[in-house]
């Protein structure tokens, strides 16, 4: 009986045991494959971790480029300043500065020297050639202009004289403006005509080839008659007293008696006018 027992135990064991029931893996197989994918997964990891190593060495390469070397700063030095200069000429004894600066005839282009004078006056006639030699070999940058004296009858009547002639000049009515100045002077200062009246001064035009017409219509123009008002402003702005005077730029003032002489004069506004450019 006993027997029995055992042959019957037996015999489930092996059903339990038969090839159509499924089989667990095998431990070794398993080990195996995750031996595997552990490995693919380190290798994975492997290529992105050089993946990443060869972008910072890229990174790094281009960090590494040697900079620029730095250039020194240069600061801005301040150039010493000129030594003051040594004029010959003083204020107040050879000039007289005007406060405040006054007009001028032209624009601000130039400096402008203006001779104030009037044909009756000696000293202005003594003075001519000077200042026509200085105007001749003076600095373009300086302008030169007359301006005649208004401060009685007679000598307005010359200074009409002298704006005739100029506009006449300017228009080439009157061909040899030069000759004609010359003349005037003469005609006051050596042959004793004073010039007292319009017919006295259309005759000396009518020398020079100005015809009576022409004259006149110069004589009473509009443009003449202005340049007398205009005279007489500045005459008065200027505070001119005696002829010749010189007026520089509007801002100063001086004559032959007080830069001592006739040359001594050319050589003072040579030098107002180097004071005026440097401002």
């Amino acid at each position: 009986m006993k027997n029995l027992i055992w042959i019957g135990a037996l015999a489930l064991i092996l059903a339990a045991c038969g090839k159509d029931e499924p089989q667990a893996p095998a431990p070794v197989e398993t080990d195996v494959i995750e031996a595997a994918a552990d490995e693919q997964a380190a290798e994975e990891i492997a290529e992105e971790e050089a993946a990443e190593e060869e972008v910072l060495e890229v990174v790094e390469e281009s960090a590494a480029e040697a900079e620029a070397t730095d250039e020194a700063i240069v600061l801005a030095v301040e150039e010493s300043p000129a030594p003051p200069r040594e004029w010959q000429f003083t204020e107040g004894q050879h000039f007289v500065r005007l406060v405040p600066a006054q007009p001028i005839t032209g624009s601000a282009d130039k400096i402008e020297v203006a001779e104030i004078f009037w044909y009756g006056c000696p000293h202005c006639y003594d003075m001519e050639p000077f200042i026509n030699e200085w105007a001749k070999n003076k600095d373009p940058g300086v302008r030169f202009v007359r301006i005649p004296a208004t401060w009685n009858d007679l000598v307005r009547l010359h200074a009409q004289l002298y704006y005739t002639e100029e506009t006449l000049a300017r228009n080439g009515i009157l061909t040899e403006p030069e000759a004609f100045r010359e003349a005037v002077f003469i005609e006051y200062h050596r042959r004793g005509n004073r010039m007292t009246s319009v017919d006295s001064i259309r005759r000396i035009f009518e020398r020079f080839g100005v015809t009576a017409e022409q004259f006149n219509n110069t004589w009473n123009s509009f443009e003449v008659n202005q340049k007398l008002r205009v005279a007489a402003d500045l005459a008065r702005r200027y505070n001119i007293s005696s002829v010749p005077a010189v007026v520089v730029n509007g801002k100063y003032r001086t004559s032959a008696a007080e830069a001592g002489s006739y040359p001594k004069l050319m050589e003072l506004i040579d030098e107002l006018t180097v004071r005026e450019g440097l401002r």
